[in-house]
């Protein structure tokens, strides 16, 4: 039986849903490729680059040890075009050790076959 390959908007629809569920994790293992990129903004609390879902899930790891409690997240519906797929992301939350802040950020997801290849984070 031949696989269906969703859509970038297929992935895009299914990526928002799960999110917004807060089921990072589901939509990482997924809908992520085993070669995806992923680049943040800066290094300041994570890698800059990682390479590889197996990397990108360590980062996530990472970045939940870091926070102390999630008070509220927006996230936007998807915009499209071609391959790719963006979201603005807001989330206000207090890390460990710090003052509580809300963040904004874009997020830029390429999706080829039916899998995310690449993540960039702009904020």
């Amino acid at each position: 039986m031949k696989e269906t390959i969703l859509t970038t908007k297929e992935v895009a629809a299914k990526f928002i849903e799960l999110c917004r569920q807060d089921k990072f994790y589901e939509v990482q293992t997924q809908f992520y490729a085993d070669n995806c990129v992923s680049v943040e903004a800066n290094d300041f609390l994570l890698p800059k680059t990682v390479e590889g879902l197996q990397e990108i899930l360590k980062k996530s790891e990472l970045f939940e040890s870091l926070v102390e409690q999630v008070h509220g997240r927006v996230i936007s519906d998807p915009v499209i075009a071609g391959e790719y797929f963006t979201v603005s992301w807001s989330a206000d939350m207090t890390f460990k050790g710090r003052d509580r802040f809300t963040t904004d950020e874009i997020c830029v997801y390429k999706v080829q076959e039916g899998k995310i290849v690449f993540e960039q984070f702009f904020y």
